[in-house]
């Protein structure tokens, strides 16, 4: 018969499972959930934002449940089993199930990821798998260990890119396991397993290296940045408990090598992102990783007490029932909260996209700059026909390079925006739960979001307000031959515009000369001769060129190419 720890263990990840299984039903989908679940219509080695994981757990899922069940139910699944091998970490150094189950309800952050599908979920789970079999390994020198240790750390790099850190941290914590060949076993074998995503970064121009990058931190620093951060690494903690726990893992001792890891882990995150934030706007989530060895070292800390001070313990018993709270107004919202950043990206997107399709019907859909609103769309009824048209003042999305555009080019469709539509395209609007929506029918979609514009002869340093000759080359990946007539209704620019931060509107203007004979067969190229005018204020700009065409804004069709403008 089980003993009482064995039986409390199985009642609380039992209680555990039900609350997220219920939670997952009862929530609407985060907007990101709906993107992932775009992926999983399209299962790949590789997406411009993650990698893969986030797609197969999704897939697994709704092959087995319909709806925000299924793209959740591998989430609820794997984070049940992760706090189970916690468990066997933490007990290994401390047997209090009580207070291990009090912490771990008492921390924000592992309830966010207890049931949310994002790439940090995969994650989680097998980062919480390697740490456990990280410790087997230090232990003894084995060769099964180091097998089912690359496999896991695969898994890591399937996940998300932030394994890496742990890789590094791990090995700055105990560089002497660079000398054991069985841990080049470890790291040969992950890096095979993971060649078919290197191959598809490859292949596709490394999109993922050149959006985290570059794309993602290409933006004026804000002191709120730095502030921003560290408030939230106490609030995803616990808001009232946050600043003691930091104290408590601060304190810990780390008598094994083991032990060291998770501190070089838990601590190399949050200053890894600390630093990263003087120069970009960094996600409360990020550090997610840190928090494994964060919680089990704060458990130790707590578990060598003689006795849980009563005022402590009380804070976190406080805590879970704001956490409570929270997860109910995640499915019975307040209107009050409505505008809380955090919460209501959970509420209203059903109606809306239900709004929305009512007024279309079943006609294919455009949004522009982001993938937020129309991924919803897809997800709430059931389709893939919704595209995203990704602005030259936005970034990238993974509709860039998705076939959507393919099926919809030439063909009728809706575009819809917040913004009020030009009236000589006969516009109409609804009214939504998120404000008036303008819908402007095309008859035939003319876009060429994908077509690569390179430039050549264009100097790194230029003069201001001078003239510069360049040399353009066209690619086509269509199917079809384009144009660039404007004989028809939907007219068609090239256009370039200097900008200086992501998502700055710049200033875009047609290029000079004549370029409406130009006719491109399907994977073919034409050059385009022009004369461009630099700004006339020197400062270093980013040089964009886009393909407009009506009734849109502009897609972005090269790279950002810097150049620093000069005084004559």
């Amino acid at each position: 018969m089980p003993d009482k720890t064995t039986r409390t263990l199985f009642y609380f990840l039992l209680t555990w499972l039900i609350i997220n299984f219920i939670q997952s039903a009862f929530s609407e989908l985060h907007y990101d959930e709906t993107y992932y679940w775009v992926f999983s219509r399209f299962l790949d080695w590789g997406y411009y934002d993650h990698p893969p994981m986030v797609a197969v757990f999704i897939k697994l899922g709704s092959l087995l449940m319909p709806g925000a069940l299924g793209v959740r139910l591998f989430s609820v699944v794997s984070n049940v089993a992760a706090i189970f091998i916690l468990w066997k970490i933490a007990k290994a150094y401390a047997n209090q199930l009580n207070l291990f189950i009090l912490l771990y309800s008492s921390m924000l952050i592992l309830h966010v990821y207890s049931f949310i599908t994002t790439p940090d979920t995969p994650l989680f789970f097998f980062t919480v798998l390697f740490f456990f079999f990280l410790r087997k390994y230090l232990e003894k020198d084995r060769f099964d260990y180091a097998l089912i240790l690359g496999l896991i750390a695969a898994a890591m790099l399937y996940s998300k890119y932030h394994a890496i850190l742990v890789f590094a941290f791990t090995i700055l914590a105990q560089w002497k396991l660079l000398k054991r060949p069985s841990f080049w076993l470890i790291a040969g074998m992950a890096v095979v397993l993971f060649l078919p995503h290197i191959l598809w970064q490859v292949n596709n121009g490394y999109p993922s290296i050149e959006y985290h990058l570059f794309d993602r931190t290409a933006r004026e620093y804000r002191f709120s940045f730095t502030t921003d951060f560290l408030l939230s690494q106490l609030l995803i903690v616990g808001p009232l408990t946050g600043i003691f726990l930091y104290y408590y893992v601060y304190r810990q001792k780390t008598p094994d090598v083991f032990l060291r890891i998770l501190k070089f882990n838990c601590f190399g995150f949050l200053l890894f992102f600390f630093l990263s934030s003087f120069k970009s706007r960094i996600e409360a989530h990020w550090t997610l990783l840190a928090f494994i060895p964060f919680f089990i070292l704060a458990y130790l800390y707590l578990a060598q007490l003689p006795q849980l001070p009563r005022w402590f313990k009380r804070l976190l018993y406080a805590n879970i029932g704001l956490i409570v709270l929270i997860r109910v107004i995640l499915i019975f919202p307040l209107p009050g909260l409505s505008n809380i950043k955090g919460l209501k990206q959970f509420w209203g997107k059903v109606a809306f996209a239900k709004q929305l399709h009512k007024a279309i019907g079943d006609e294919k859909l455009i949004m522009d700059n982001g993938f937020q609103d129309i991924s919803n769309y897809n997800f709430v009824n059931q389709t893939v026909s919704g595209f995203s048209y990704n602005t030259r003042t936005y970034r990238k999305t993974q509709y860039d390079y998705w076939p959507i555009e393919d099926s919809l080019r030439n063909q009728p469709a809706y575009f819809a925006s917040f913004k009020r539509h030009d009236e000589a395209f006969n516009p109409d609007s609804i009214e939504t739960n998120r404000g008036r929506l303008y819908l402007t029918r095309i008859d035939s979609v003319r876009t060429y979001q994908k077509v690569a514009i390179t430039v050549k002869g264009m100097a790194k340093r230029v003069g201001a307000g001078t003239l510069q000759r360049v040399n353009l080359e066209l690619y086509n990946p269509y199917s079809d031959t384009i144009s660039f007539s404007n004989a028809g209704k939907w007219k068609c620019f090239i256009e370039y515009g200097f900008t200086q931060r992501i998502y700055d509107p710049g200033n875009f203007k047609e290029i000079p000369g004549d370029y409406r004979h130009l006719q491109i067969a399907p994977g073919g190229t034409a050059s385009v001769s022009t004369t461009l005018r630099m700004p006339e204020v020197p400062d270093d700009y980013q040089l964009v060129f886009s393909i407009r065409t009506t009734p849109f804004t502009g897609s972005r069709n090269s790279k950002k190419i810097p150049i620093t403008i000069l005084n004559n």
